[in-house]
C-alpha cells in the first residue's frame, strides 16, 4: 500500500486523509483500478472515525480520483482519468474564481484571446468537414431570432468548442474547453442585456469564413474584434450597474 498513514489533526482530518490518498494516486504509488483499503482499515490506520474516512472518500470522488463499486468484489478503486471530468472540474473552479473576483473579466478576456488566437491558426490549418459543419450549425442557430438568450449562450459555447476541436490538438482542446465552458457563460451573463446577438453572430461568421478559407490571420483578426466588442459591452454593463 502506497499511502502514507501520518497522524492527522481532527478538525481537518478528512481533508488531510484525502490529500494523502490523492498524493499517492498522483505520484503512482496507487495504480489505476487499484482497490483502496476498506473504510474500517483506513479509519484504523489513520486513527480516525469511519464518518471522517467517508468524508475523505467523498472529496476524492468529487475530484473524480476514485470510483466505488458494489457487491462482493466491490469497494473504492482508483479511477481511470476521464478528460471530460477533469475539464469540468477545471471549468467549475475557474467559474468560481471569476465569481469571487480572483480573476478580473479583463484578465480573462486577454488570456482567452491569446489562447484562442493560437486555436484559430491551428484550426485554419487542420479543420475537417465535421468541424465546419458544427460551426455552421451553431451560426444558423444564432441567426434564429426565435431562440432564447439562454439558447444563444449555449450555442455560443458550442461554436467556440467546435473551433477549438478543429485544431486537432487534444491537449489544447482539453484546456480550452475548460476555459470556454467556464468563461463564456459568465461573460454572457454580465453583458447579455447590452450586447447585440446579430453583432456576435456576425463576428462568428467572419471567424467561420476565415477557417473555411484556411486563413488563420483573418480568423485572429475577427476574434480580436469580437473580444474588443465584449470588453466594450462589459464596461457598459458595469457602468449601468453603478448608475
Amino acid at each position: 500500500m502506497g499511502i502514507e498513514f501520518k497522524d492527522v489533526v481532527t478538525a481537518s482530518a478528512a481533508k488531510q486523509i484525502a490529500e494523502s490518498i490523492r498524493a499517492a494516486i498522483l505520484d503512482g504509488r496507487l495504480k489505476i483500478d487499484e482497490r483502496l483499503p476498506t473504510e474500517d482499515e483506513l479509519a484504523h490506520r489513520f486513527g480516525v472515525s469511519r464518518p471522517t474516512v467517508r468524508e475523505a472518500l467523498k472529496r476524492l470522488a468529487a475530484q473524480h480520483l476514485i470510483r466505488s463499486r458494489r457487491g462482493p468484489t466491490g469497494g473504492n478503486f482508483v479511477a481511470s482519468p476521464a478528460p471530460e471530468d477533469a475539464a469540468l472540474s477545471l471549468a467549475n473552479a475557474t467559474t468560481l474564481m471569476v465569481a469571487v473576483g480572483d480573476f478580473s473579466l479583463d484578465d480573462v478576456a486577454t488570456a482567452r484571446l491569446e489562447l484562442e488566437s493560437v486555436c484559430c491558426r491551428l484550426a485554419a490549418a487542420n479543420r475537417a468537414d465535421v468541424h465546419l459543419k458544427a460551426m455552421r450549425t451553431e451560426l444558423a442557430r444564432q441567426r434564429d431570432e426565435a431562440i432564447t438568450d439562454e439558447e444563444f449562450c449555449a450555442s455560443d459555447v458550442r461554436f467556440h468548442r467546435a473551433l477549438v476541436d478543429a485544431t486537432g490538438n487534444a491537449l489544447l482542446s482539453f484546456v480550452m474547453h475548460s476555459v470556454v465552458e467556464a468563461l463564456q457563460p459568465v461573460s454572457n451573463m454580465i453583458i447579455f442585456r447590452v450586447r447585440d446577438r446579430h453583432t456576435i453572430a456576425g463576428f462568428h461568421e467572419r471567424i467561420l469564413a476565415a477557417i473555411e478559407d484556411r486563413d488563420g490571420e483573418a480568423g485572429v483578426t475577427a476574434l480580436q474584434d469580437l473580444m474588443a466588442y465584449i470588453r466594450e459591452r462589459y464596461r457598459e454593463a458595469l457602468e449601468r450597474r453603478a448608475s
